[in-house]
């Protein structure tokens, strides 16, 4: 099993419109063949402590059952679409991969 957690943080200059799009966008990647389980959140209301990072917008945890499933995600045209469509939305990523 391969966990494929990936945070965004979005420029604050996007309009709402923008900001649907990214959404929507990104639930499609749950769709990939490759995927078992995909999870779309955003900062849960935790009690601060220096240990919490909670300054990104949206965060996605893909499920994949090995490294060759993650392979075949990133190159499959509705993750490639997504990246095309909505690359210009954010000002950061960062992507965690554990097995």
């Amino acid at each position: 099993m391969l966990v494929h957690t990936v945070i965004f943080w979005l420029k604050k200059d996007l309009t709402e419109d923008q900001k649907v799009i990214f959404t929507n966008e990104v639930k499609t990647l749950g769709d990939i063949s490759s995927v078992e389980s995909f999870h779309l959140g955003t900062p849960a209301p935790t009690p601060k402590r220096p240990v919490i990072e909670d300054s990104y917008d949206y965060a996605i945890t893909v499920v994949l059952k090995d490294m060759e499933a993650h392979d075949h995600y990133q190159v499959d045209p509705i993750h490639l679409d997504f990246i095309d469509k909505c690359k210009d939305f954010w000002e950061r990523v960062v992507i965690y991969d554990a097995d």
